[in-house]
């Protein structure tokens, strides 16, 4: 290891802290790691705290950019979903693709990675320092002050990387020093896990698949484990009149807005009364952070751009940045101050994308998955993206399949949208029509002056 005589300080054990610690570790740099909470690997029943994970080609770009040893351990444990299975109120299922070749993005345990990824960083010598809390920030010194026990103690991080998610203590602390501004946007929405055990994930007929209860105002997820099981999501608003977390508090009224909005599931989750009782409400919402750098000091992931888990992109996005900034250290020759300045210039307008398509995904899933004009309108897309590779590209696949900055996929979405806009006005566009018109000119004829007139 380089000789430094302080270590590089990520605060954060968490998925962007660890990875990053791995990347760092790599380059021949001393690396601590703090964290508030106590050793994850000795507490993995996460149930009720996080959203199930989805991990696509971002992530698993870093994960191999990091170790490739640590991407296969991380596969070997995930389920490949190819697409969503959506169930409608009478129980009908229908199935939506993700990509049109095949593509599939991972459901993937929290805890499970988290422990990966520190055993992993651990392995190249990182120390992690668990149960330590930040207490107050000295930007201008280069020092924390962290609590650990009974007794506060001072520490000198002359290099310090704050990835301690969308509550991030460190940013709490530099807003209150005036060297940064941050914005939570808090959706109404608010969500709560109900787990899905393995012999009930059983009567669930295809596991490869995000299986999606899309009800409007409201909505039920479940990700498939490794084990069969599930972990099911239920996305209300927090308070209001109508159905809310606040209406819903007690047994009698879950079960009978589950039996009334979602009667399939009741197999499917024999102890809810239970469950929705003992797992907590959380809220959601986007962090927008004016600046994240400070010198020798950089905001990273959740804590400088949370964003609601709607497209699957936060924790890629977080991975992605330390891909990004791990390749500025290169470029800048480990210039600290010059590579955390230019990691916001390159990551702030696209993180500010992501967070964007988080919210359109969100209002997709939930109000217009199970729509018939809507269903007509992703397969006449996904053949357009079939026929006219290079004209067309479908934003899903730019999101989740490909290295297109967020950014750039935000306007490839717009410009799809425009163009679908022209395409559907035609009136007599419907099912049948679809089936023996537009299949036909799309595979068959591939028209030039359909192409011209409605692609470019």
């Amino acid at each position: 290891m380089k000789n430094t005589e302080d270590p590089i300080t990520i605060i954060g054990a968490g998925l962007v802290g660890s990875l990053l610690s791995i990347f760092l570790a790599k380059r021949g740099l001393k690396v601590q790691v703090l964290e508030k909470r106590s050793d994850p690997r000795l507490t993995l029943n996460q149930a009720g705290r996080s959203i199930n994970l989805a991990l696509s080609h971002r992530g698993l770009r870093a994960l191999k950019e990091a170790s490739e040893q640590l991407q296969q351990r991380v596969l070997s444990e995930a389920i490949p979903m190819y697409g969503r299975e959506i169930h409608d109120e009478t129980g009908q299922l229908s199935f939506q693709a993700y990509g049109v070749n095949n593509e599939c993005i991972y459901s993937v345990s929290r805890a499970r990675l988290n422990t990966c990824l520190i055993e992993e960083a651990i392995a190249h010598g990182v120390e992690f320092l668990f149960d330590r809390t930040i207490i107050d920030t000295d930007v201008v010194n280069k020092k924390i002050t962290l609590q650990h026990t009974e007794k506060p103690y001072v520490l000198n991080t002359p290099v310090l990387i704050a990835a301690d998610g969308a509550f991030s203590n460190v940013r709490k602390s530099l807003e209150k020093k005036g060297v940064c501004t941050s914005k939570l946007e808090q959706i109404e929405h608010g969500y709560k896990e109900l787990d899905i055990y393995p012999e009930q994930g059983m009567l669930i007929a295809e596991q490869q698949a995000l299986h999606v209860w899309p009800r409007g105002a409201y909505m039920f997820i479940a990700l498939p484990n490794f084990d069969h099981s599930y972990t099911g999501t239920l996305f209300l608003p927090i308070t209001g009149d109508a159905l809310s977390f606040e209406k819903l508090s007690k047994p009698k009224a879950v079960l009978s807005f589950f039996e009334t909005h979602f009667p399939d599931t009741l197999a499917l989750l024999p102890d809810l009364p239970a469950q929705y009782a003992k797992n907590p409400t959380s809220f959601l919402c986007n962090v927008y952070t004016d600046r994240w750098h400070f010198d020798t000091w950089l905001l990273i992931g959740d804590a400088a751009h949370g964003i609601v888990p709607f497209y699957g992109q936060g924790m890629n996005a977080g991975f992605e940045d330390c891909r990004i900034l791990n390749e500025l250290l290169d470029t800048h020759k480990e210039n600290w101050s010059v590579a955390f300045q230019a990691f916001q210039v390159a990551r702030k307008i696209n993180t500010d994308a992501i967070a964007r398509l988080a919210m359109d995904n969100f209002i997709e899933m939930r109000d217009l998955v199970a729509d018939e004009h809507f269903l007509i309108r992703k397969k006449i897309e996904a053949a357009l993206c079939k026929a006219f590779p290079k004209e067309w590209k479908s934003l899903y696949s730019e999101v989740s399949f490909s290295d297109t900055p967020y950014a750039e996929a935000l306007a490839i979405g717009k410009r799809n949208e425009e163009r679908m806009n022209k395409i559907m006005t035609d009136p007599t566009i419907d099912v049948k029509r679809w089936e023996e018109e537009w299949r036909k000119i799309v595979f068959l004829v591939g028209s030039r002056q359909f192409k011209k007139s409605l692609l470019l």
